[in-house]
């Protein structure tokens, strides 16, 4: 779920500028040709139709390395947007040259601004982050950071996302301390500037809950997971996906905990609004069934922790 922030994040802050670059230095034709290609990959981006997307963006490239030059803007963003679509389809062998190729293009060109090069900073750490190379993540995170915090000030919505995605890699490579900082950082900017009930304040407390909980804090984590859970119900229904997630998050601190009986009946919730809101065959609902197999295992009943993780590998192995 978080992966696909990026590919949206780009989009939004090129925004207008990145609409009018298109009709400079080309034939208005194919400018709108390429707009128009550009707003269906979106589309099926957006429904994660990455190997039907890609198609469209290579030609996007095509078009833009042609018509445009390889160190124009345009051709960057072209360059960013397919890397973007093999990250997201796990090919990360054929997204790399194609970030690290966008990031080098926008920083020497004169057209891009900040905004595009901290996104491809972004996208290169999540690319590294996903193969489990946190090491090589880290700097390119920082560097997010630090090119926001100067252009954005210290409270912006921007600022709080590259925190956060700093304190993933310090969660991942076992730094508590540093991802608690961190995310209690992203937490504070997102209650000042959006509010104390919006649900990107539920995602950060949601983070820094499963911060608490691999230490077995178990008294930290439970209330931060049990409001993430209730500003999302308020703000977004008892049916949305996002519930699914908080109910899956305090199920499994109940699992830690021993609580089987209370676990059993959140992910059973999990499950259903997951399925309901995204379809039976979404990878969301087999990330529940994982948990789902664990309280099985947890419980005893191997056979049917067996059964769960067949059915969730199912899900994960369709093309996407």
């Amino acid at each position: 779920m978080k992966r696909k922030i990026a590919l949206i994040v780009v989009l939004v802050v090129l925004g207008t500028g990145a609409a009018l670059a298109l009709f400079w230095n080309r034939p208005q034709e194919e400018a709108e040709d390429v707009t128009a290609l550009m707003a269906e990959a979106s589309v099926l981006c957006d429904q994660g139709k990455y190997s039907q997307a890609e198609p469209l963006q290579k030609r996007i490239l095509a078009i833009n390395e042609k018509s445009l030059g390889p160190d124009h803007p345009d051709t960057a963003r072209s360059l960013n947007d397919l890397g973007i679509v093999y990250l997201e389809q796990g090919q990360y062998q054929q997204a790399q040259p194609l970030l690290k190729k966008a990031l080098e293009t926008r920083e020497k060109s004169a057209g891009s601004d900040y905004a595009s090069i901290a996104a491809s900073l972004n996208n290169l750490g999540m690319l590294h982050k996903l193969q489990g190379n946190y090491a090589a993540a880290e700097p390119f995170y920082r560097r997010a950071l630090a090119i926001r915090e100067k252009e954005l000030g210290p409270h912006h919505p921007y600022v709080a996302q590259s925190l956060n995605n700093l304190a993933t890699v310090y969660y991942a490579q076992g730094e508590f301390g540093e991802a608690e900082a961190c995310f209690k950082r992203a937490l504070a900017i997102k209650e000042k500037v959006l509010g104390s009930d919006a649900p990107a304040v539920a995602t950060s407390l949601g983070n820094l809950a499963e911060v608490y909980r691999a230490q077995r804090n178990w008294a930290a984590a439970e209330p931060l997971y049990r409001r993430a859970l209730e500003i999302d119900e308020k703000a977004l229904g008892n049916e949305h996906a996002s519930v699914a997630i908080d109910l899956n998050n305090l199920a499994s601190l109940y699992c830690d905990q021993g609580k089987y009986s209370d676990a059993e009946n959140l992910l059973n919730r999990s499950l259903a609004i997951m399925e309901k809101a995204l379809g039976p065959d979404h990878p969301n609902v087999a990330g529940v069934l994982k948990s789902m197999a664990l309280l099985s295992e947890a419980k005893g009943d191997k056979a049917k922790a067996e059964t769960l993780r067949a059915r969730a590998a199912k899900i994960t192995s369709q093309p996407r």
